[in-house]
């Protein structure tokens, strides 16, 4: 559930997310779905087992939880001739803050007061690190560039703009706070975002998982799918904060589909949770039963207790 303009922002060295959940990541979603407030460690032999049932190998598995632990997102520990892992505690604070923000994607505001939020700066071509880490820093609190310098959002904090511009040390920059005009022949600052693209997206996740609600549905969804069905569902979810920062109600057009999407998200990742964490605890209980009995999922309305 990891997010990298998240962890970005926490100096957390999280893997970039990739189509087709490469083992690092996939290995961090599963500890952060099943096992994110647990002090104790698995067992490195019951993790190769989890990432198997999505076609890793047990060679990628274990050099994937060699490079995590190298980048500090894994404590590890060794007994015998077993090594156990665990999330640091700053892994796990940065999972925790990104499933709070996925979980709550797209639930209904109150009502938008009409007032932008605006990040205007100037930075040289020759800072393109700079520039780079900058707009995925004002993506991730929900901006959209307007124009090259000029950043706008209709739900992020000023304040928080604010600080990324002090720490990032842009000498030239400044947030403030703004109403649109709404001149003819003006730019809106809604058009910061590709409406069309957003709903073609929207439409195709319902598209690409209507089938499978159905299944679930129908009670036709085994254990070990389920634990595939909802790592992946999550993994599409989650890139949607990144693209609309749940732009109000009041900016966008008629049939907007971002509730119906979320309505099928929520059903999937939540009917299928119980039966995930069967799953998950089968295969841990083949290596440590004990340890079986402490894995546990979470559902969309209880974003930081495991239910």
């Amino acid at each position: 559930m990891n997010d990298p303009k998240l962890a970005e922002a926490a100096g957390v060295d999280f893997p970039r997310f990739q189509v087709g959940a490469p083992p690092q990541h996939l290995i961090t979603t599963l500890l952060g779905d099943y096992w994110i407030s647990r002090p104790e460690q698995l067992p490195s032999a019951a993790l190769v087992r989890l990432t198997a049932e999505f076609g890793v190998s047990p060679v990628a598995a274990r050099a994937a939880l060699s490079r995590l632990t190298k980048r500090d997102l894994l404590v590890s520990s060794k007994s015998g001739r077993r090594t156990y892992y665990r999330l640091t505690d700053q892994a796990a604070a940065v999972l925790q803050a990104g499933r709070q923000r996925i979980m709550s994607f797209g639930l209904e505001q109150g009502a938008w007061d009409g007032r932008w939020v605006m990040a205007a700066f100037s930075i040289s071509e020759e800072q393109r690190d700079l520039r780079h880490t900058l707009r995925a820093r004002l993506r991730w609190l929900g901006f959209a560039p307007l124009y090259d310098g000029l950043w706008v959002s209709p739900r992020a904090e000023a304040d928080s703009a604010a600080a990324v511009l002090s720490e990032l040390e842009i000498p030239m920059a400044t947030v403030f706070r703004a109403e649109a005009l709404g001149l003819p022949g003006m730019r809106a600052p809604q058009e910061a975002w590709d409406f069309e693209q957003l709903r073609r997206t929207y439409e195709g996740f319902v598209a690409q998982y209507a089938p499978l609600l159905d299944r679930v549905r129908k009670g036709a969804v085994g254990a070990s799918e389920a634990l595939v069905a909802r790592s992946g569902i999550m993994d599409t979810w989650r890139t949607f904060p990144n693209h609309d920062p749940d732009l109000p109600a009041e900016l966008l057009p008629a049939d907007w589909p971002r509730a119906a999407a979320r309505e099928l998200f929520v059903e999937i990742y939540d009917t299928l949770g119980p039966l995930a964490e069967f799953r998950v605890r089968q295969i841990v209980a083949e290596f440590n039963p004990a340890l079986a009995g402490l894995v546990s999922h979470h559902r969309t309305g209880s974003t930081l207790t495991p239910s």
